[in-house]
């Protein structure tokens, strides 16, 4: 999630939005506060969790839905527009559309999967090979991540730590490191994305 710093930066001084609309939480995010994302976590994240529940009946999926819905709220903030609908309904209308790809997706891989032949024994190698670049792969990514953004999912990921553990380790209120994974992980899909098409041109 960074190399963006002009979009992330680094967290901004921890304020009170809980006064704010929703609205106008939203017009935060459109300039790239993390803090604000954070905030429209606290307040709809439950609810999105709850309503990708329902739709995939599987937790781990829905957690998925939910941090990629947030993560288009981060990325289309500056195009939402107040007199067509409200923030919420925008939302979670965004974790909605998440949630039915994941469906679609599922859906596909299962009938993928029934469709292919069993691996041959002598696959187990070349998988371990692909296994060990991913990882390089990954890692390399990390490594240009602004050091907030980079510590947070190694910490999360790597080590273990619950956001709240996150949070008092680091000293930060809990929705700055909500919104610090979001706006990493979103850098680090585009950086190997990059990386993935650079493989594929040469």
């Amino acid at each position: 999630m960074r190399q963006r710093d002009s979009v992330v930066g680094s967290a901004p001084v921890s304020r009170d939005l809980a006064h704010l609309s929703d609205e106008a939480v939203v017009a935060l995010v459109a300039r790239s506060d993390e803090t604000a994302l954070g905030e429209l976590y606290d307040r709809y994240g439950r609810v999105a969790y709850g309503l990708c529940v329902r739709m995939l009946r599987d937790r781990s999926l829905a957690e998925d839905a939910v941090q990629e819905g947030f993560l288009a709220v981060w990325r289309s903030a500056p195009r939402f527009l107040p007199e067509r609908a409200k923030a919420s309904t925008w939302i979670l209308a965004l974790v909605h559309r998440r949630a039915v790809d994941i469906v679609r997706r599922e859906q596909r891989r299962r009938t993928d999967s029934l469709e292919l032949a069993p691996e041959p024994v002598e696959g187990a190698a070349d998988e371990s090979v692909w296994l060990r670049l991913e990882r390089e792969r990954v890692q390399k990514a990390l490594a240009q991540l602004p050091d907030p953004q980079r510590e947070a999912l190694e910490l999360a990921y790597y080590g273990g730590f619950t956001q709240s553990e996150l949070a008092e380790r680091l000293g930060q209120p809990v929705g700055t490191i909500k919104s610090r994974m979001f706006t990493g992980l979103a850098r680090l899909r585009e950086l190997l994305g990059e990386a993935e098409e650079m493989a594929w041109s040469r």
